[in-house]
């Protein structure tokens, strides 16, 4: 799954000012998931901050100083605010404007200039960033490797990924011994890791649907949804997001996250 199909929790509005950007936006809008197109918005500058302050992630297609003298009030930091990015009209160069990092405009950039054809033009340090995906799986005791293989390989159909893009797969400690994973993760050429439950409570507020009988079990709210967040965490060094929230199959349980670094992980 490539950046342009996000798990964006706002809506991603493309900002278009002449015609022939709006030939682009119209483009655009067919291959980024849940997006919008604005034409020539009226009030410009209100319009604009009120959706950069509602956290919509922006696509500009004008020129950059437009945009700087239209955000330059209403900017907080890298942290908190939403991805912004700059097009040419002729969709030449994409410029990550903010958020490059953090807000993950980076990767975008780069997504949408293949898209395109076109050049990113990244200006951060380390700037080429790369995606980390890690699969975390949960399961009952002596799970079969059969059961948990086909809903691994469900899960990666499901969210457009093959084994190949997928760094490890992880769980909680006390499945360090699961034969079934380790069985799986040795068929599919990828390194076994689990975290103990300290670990995992540092994504807890992340997880799509915390489940107190788990917590009354192990220890923690959910355990694939932790463990594939805190593994692509601790690998990236940057905060993760689900790209595919639980799954269930009779006895086992599988989620995806990524998260964005500046260097290729070597995967083991």
């Amino acid at each position: 799954m490539s950046a342009l199909e996000g798990n964006q929790k706002q809506t991603v509005q493309i900002v278009a000012l002449t015609e022939t950007g709006l030939k682009l936006a119209k483009r655009l809008q067919t291959d980024i998931a849940g997006s919008t197109v604005c034409y020539k918005p009226k009030p410009f500058a209100e319009t604009i901050q009120t959706a950069f302050l509602n956290g919509s992630p922006l696509v500009f297609i004008c020129a950059t100083g437009i945009v700087v003298r239209t955000l330059a009030s209403v900017i907080k930091n890298k942290h908190d605010d939403p991805p912004v990015l700059v097009l040419d009209e002729q969709g030449q160069f994409v410029i990550p404007l903010l958020s490059g990092h953090e807000g993950g405009a980076n990767q975008w950039a780069v997504d949408i200039a293949a898209l395109l054809a076109a050049t990113a033009v990244l200006t951060t340090a380390n700037s080429y960033v790369e995606p980390v995906y890690t699969v975390g799986m949960g399961c009952e005791r002596n799970c079969s490797k059969q059961e948990l293989a086909e809903l691994f390989h469900h899960c990666l159909e499901q969210a457009e990924l093959n084994a190949d893009a997928i760094t490890n797969l992880t769980s909680i400690d006390i499945k360090a011994d699961e034969q079934g994973l380790i069985q799986l993760a040795q068929d599919i050429n990828k390194a076994f890791v689990v975290y103990d439950k300290m670990a995992l409570k540092n994504v807890e507020h992340q997880l799509s649907c915390p489940s107190d009988y788990v917590y009354e079990t192990v220890g923690v709210y959910g355990v694939a949804e932790s463990a594939a967040l805190w593994g692509a965490q601790e690998i990236a060094g940057q905060q993760a997001e689900l790209v595919l929230v639980k799954q269930k199959s009779k006895r086992a349980t599988c989620a995806i996250a990524r998260a964005y670094c500046s260097e290729i992980p070597i995967k083991k």
